[in-house]
């Protein structure tokens, strides 16, 4: 086996520090016992302490958790229907166009897909918050879900699923008992990717939102414009904490699921 050269460490070792640097940098900063972000006092922890204390702060990531779980436990559900209705073994009129529609929220840019959902309610008479974001962040994420499930639909024994319809199972049983267990790896993968993506967003939310529905992005922005706090980077590092762990907690699982 041919060895890495040297220079190819060293690029990889830049492009994970470019990468990860700045994350780091904000969790040690974190336990920083200095009010001034950029002048280190000391350890301390008093900043998570006073998390308790920001109601604001921790009222909007809960907003955020709610809206998260929601919105992709829909996009989950639609993305994984539309995954299965483009699944090359299906061939009906206006096949192209469906697939037009489910991929367009991705190369679309968040500003376009904010304004127009705006609009849209607006022109229903949907008065915006917390259910609004919800739809929003369904719509925006049902792509991403559909091209995970559908990779994985792709590589499916076809064989398993003409025997079961052999066998006398009606197509929901076949989906229920062979299909869906066989892709629940790429389900999860999908609600995860959906449930990172709602909670990072930031443009969509701040066209659709309303009163009482403030997201932690949203907060953020809103008070980092006028100067970062301590606070904002222990809030961040448990968000980063959160979603490390349940990223580990799905590749434990899918490993052992594989084994």
């Amino acid at each position: 086996m041919q060895r890495a050269h040297p220079l190819a460490w060293a690029a990889l070792a830049l492009g994970l520090a470019f990468l990860y640097g700045p994350i780091l940098l904000l969790v040690v900063y974190s336990f920083n016992a200095s009010r001034l972000v950029t002048v280190w006092a000391g350890f301390s922890t008093r900043w998570y302490a006073g998390l308790l204390d920001n109601g604001p702060l921790v009222d909007s990531a809960l907003v955020t958790l709610k809206v998260a779980f929601a919105s992709a436990s829909l996009a989950t559900v639609l993305g994984t229907l539309a995954a299965l209705a483009l699944d090359g073994r299906w061939r009906f009129p206006g096949r192209p166009l469906l697939t037009g529609l489910v991929y367009a929220p991705m190369v679309m840019p968040e500003v376009i897909t904010g304004l127009s959902l705006l609009l849209l309610f607006v022109g229903l008479g949907i008065p915006r918050g917390f259910w609004t974001i919800v739809i929003a962040h369904a719509t925006f994420t049902l792509c991403f879900v559909a091209v995970v499930v559908q990779a994985r639909l792709r590589l499916l024994d076809r064989a398993l699923l003409d025997a079961a319809a052999d066998l006398g199972a009606a197509p929901v049983t076949v989906f229920r008992t062979v299909t869906l267990p066989l892709i629940a790896p790429a389900v999860i993968a999908g609600f995860l990717l959906a449930f990172t993506l709602s909670m990072d967003d930031l443009v969509i939310a701040s066209f659709v939102s309303g009163p009482g529905a403030t997201t932690l992005p949203m907060r953020l922005y809103s008070q980092v414009r006028l100067g970062v706090t301590p606070e904002i980077n222990a809030i961040s590092t448990l968000l980063i904490g959160a979603v490390s762990l349940a990223v580990l907690g799905a590749s434990v699982l899918t490993a052992r699921r594989g084994r």
